[in-house]
């Protein structure tokens, strides 16, 4: 069940979308991503809020721009839209508890790296993207 309109939502999507993000609709298509046991898979939990905006989208735009080293499949699910998909790739990101927006990035079907939605609310973009980065750095 959807809490906005989609056509609210799109360009917030496509944020993420035209960088190079694919966005997961189902609870089957997140399963059949994140539980793939090779490579470095990015999961952008995406939001209307103004944190998502300001901050987590565009510290995932420049993180991915200018790192040496990058997780092989980028991949978003949408707060407040598809919730069964979302529901599932929260499932896969505990124990930490449900927040949007968040960033996950999983290695070989693992979990090994989180920013919740306080780390992003509370830094300014550089220090997440240096966050990314250097996860990226020791995972990717």
């Amino acid at each position: 069940m959807a809490t906005y309109p989609e056509y609210m939502v799109a360009p917030i999507r496509q944020d993420l979308t035209s960088a190079g993000f694919e966005q997961l609709m189902t609870p089957e298509e997140v399963d059949a991503v994140l539980n793939e046991q090779s490579g470095t898979v990015l999961v952008a939990v995406n939001s209307v809020c103004g944190c998502a905006a300001a901050k987590a989208r565009p510290a995932l735009k420049m993180a991915l721009a200018s790192a040496d080293k990058k997780p092989a499949k980028l991949v978003t699910v949408f707060a407040g839209m598809e919730t069964e998909a979302v529901d599932k790739a929260r499932q896969h990101m505990l124990p930490y508890p449900p927040s949007s927006p968040s960033i996950a990035l999983f290695k070989d079907g693992e979990l090994v790296h989180m920013i919740e939605r306080y780390h992003i609310e509370g830094s300014d973009t550089m220090r997440i993207v240096n966050n990314l980065q250097g996860a990226f750095e020791e995972y990717c």
